[in-house]
């Protein structure tokens, strides 16, 4: 698998085979150069073709927009399984939606320890932790073989404010990211180690469920440990609430593969009304 190509030199035009839609009526060649940081660059998949649009950044955009919103970035990046996308300290200068896979978000803690602050799967942006500073302050890695696309922060600013609709997009994404950091304030502040991790597997059902995957059965990217270290709990207490959940039937568990038995239970477990929609 290579991902190098030539840059068509200024005097030569490109071939049918490199060329792709942009708007009606227009053409434009396929980027070539891979920028620094990418492990392997993949052909252009346009947003308007995506079928995750609805879960990325371009929620919502009319068809003009999303082809304007389409030019801000080049390709996919392909990340292996434990490729680095982000390094703490290292300089903000893009957000990652998420194509194909997942990552986990992570920070050290001052004795070297790890500590997960996020699972982020297809759909998903990462990168925001960057905006305050210019400098990140999360590791990103790659829990299994993933596709990202890279949108340049600066390109995105002179956008927005150009555009009102991709301008409300990004605060959309804002406030889901603020939403999100409280919940999970909530969850280590408030709730019992089996409420943590009920709600924890009813989070990963319900966003599985809304990217037409099954609510009930997945497998777990991450360890017992990286879920602990994300729920605020002990290695030894994850297993021992997940052998009781199962043993009260409300779950089953092989492995990293998960089935959710009883929806319902689990929900009244974690104090919440079972979804309209159901998982």
């Amino acid at each position: 698998m290579s991902s190098s190509r030539k840059t068509d030199s200024p005097a030569t035009a490109p071939d049918k085979a490199s060329v792709v839609p942009l708007r009606p009526g227009r053409e434009r060649a396929r980027p070539t150069a891979a920028r620094p940081n990418v492990v392997t660059l993949r052909a252009k998949t346009h947003c308007i073709q995506c079928t995750l649009r609805e879960h990325c950044l371009p929620a919502g955009l009319e068809a003009e927009d999303l082809w304007e919103f389409d030019e801000l970035f080049e390709g996919q990046r392909r990340l292996r399984k434990g490729d680095m996308l982000l390094h703490a300290g290292g300089t903000f200068v893009a957000l990652y939606a998420i194509r194909v896979g997942s990552l986990k978000i992570s920070i050290l803690a001052e004795d070297g320890r790890e500590q997960v602050a996020g699972y982020q799967m297809a759909g998903e942006i990462i990168g925001l932790d960057g905006i305050a500073t210019g400098c990140h302050t999360c590791n990103a890695a790659a829990l299994e073989d993933s596709e990202v696309c890279a949108v340049p922060f600066d390109r995105l600013e002179q956008m927005a404010q150009a555009n009102p609709a991709i301008r409300n997009s990004v605060r959309q994404l804002l406030a889901a990211e603020v939403r999100r950091n409280h919940g999970h304030m909530l969850l280590l502040g408030s709730m019992r180690a089996e409420e943590r991790v009920a709600s924890f597997l009813l989070n990963l059902a319900e966003r599985y469920r809304r990217r037409g995957y099954s609510g009930s059965e997945f497998v777990l990217r991450m360890t017992r440990e990286e879920i602990g270290s994300y729920l605020g709990l002990k290695l030894e207490t994850v297993s021992r609430v997940f052998s009781r959940l199962q043993a009260d039937g409300l779950i089953q568990a092989q492995g990293r593969d998960v089935k959710l038995l009883d929806p319902p239970q689990l929900n009244h477990l974690v104090g919440r009304e079972v979804p309209p929609s159901g998982l």
